[in-house]
């Protein structure tokens, strides 16, 4: 009896010891694995397209009598308007900004000649209008913005033309490309995991990068040395998130 007793104790212990060691293993190897990982980036790119857009007019007059200036701007601004009437656009289409008065409250300045400070004769009034014309045909509008400028030059009606375009905000498409960097970074991970015989484990850091946003094509003028948008209202949003993986 007692020498049965001896031999189940003596195989307890020695299944005892056996299931030890298999769980000392497994911490060990898991505080090893801990210190295996691999740090990868993932890009994700989406194009996006402007929803609307607007062509901008703005032009102005200096003098010392403002009151002839407003007269001025009203006879420039109603002489534009005919002109763009004549062209179809209606007047729901186009948007007047309210007149901008600028009073340096001063007929005169100070600047320096030949290392002396000389007071200088400057108009005292500055007179300034806007106009902002609505062009839902995103597409064309740089070409219509274009031909207005050349148009009003023709007719002594010359303004600053420039155009604007209204693009999804960047929080309805944030999760979709936070999304695809992700997925991007696992498969580079999963590359470099089957390169090295290894598994690849959870995620154990993510940091996500800024969201850019870049014109999607652009040529380059040698002359001037800059680069133009050829699709202004193409635009692309851009993220790169870093992702450290464990490696099992």
């Amino acid at each position: 009896m007692e020498k049965t007793k001896s031999m189940n104790l003596s195989v307890a212990l020695f299944l005892g010891l056996i299931i030890l060691g298999f769980f000392i293993f497994k911490g060990l190897r898991t505080f090893s694995d801990k210190d295996r990982v691999v740090t990868v980036k993932g890009l994700a790119e989406m194009n996006m397209t402007a929803t609307s857009s607007t062509i901008n007019l703005d032009f102005d007059f200096s003098g010392d009598d403002l009151q002839s200036l407003i007269k001025q701007i009203e006879n420039k601004k109603s002489a534009i308007l005919s002109y763009l009437k004549k062209e179809g656009y209606k007047e729901s289409d186009v948007k007047i900004k309210n007149i901008d008065v600028y009073d340096r409250q001063s007929y005169y300045d100070y600047e320096w000649y030949d290392g002396k400070r000389t007071q200088v004769k400057v108009d005292r009034y500055r007179v300034s209008q806007s106009l902002v014309i609505s062009a839902n045909e995103v597409e064309t509008t740089e070409d219509k913005a274009a031909k207005i400028k050349l148009d009003l030059i023709s007719n002594n009606l010359t303004s600053s033309t420039y155009t604007n375009y209204v693009f999804p905000e960047l929080n309805a498409i944030k999760p979709q490309l936070i999304a695809e960097s992700t997925k991007n970074a696992r498969i580079a991970g999963e590359q470099f995991a089957n390169d090295s015989k290894a598994k690849l484990g959870k995620i154990k850091t993510a940091s996500q990068g800024q969201i850019t946003i870049v014109g999607r094509y652009y040529s380059y003028d040698e002359e001037t040395g800059s680069q133009t948008s050829n699709e202004p209202y193409i635009q692309k949003a851009r993220v790169v998130s870093t992702i450290v993986f464990f490696l099992e």
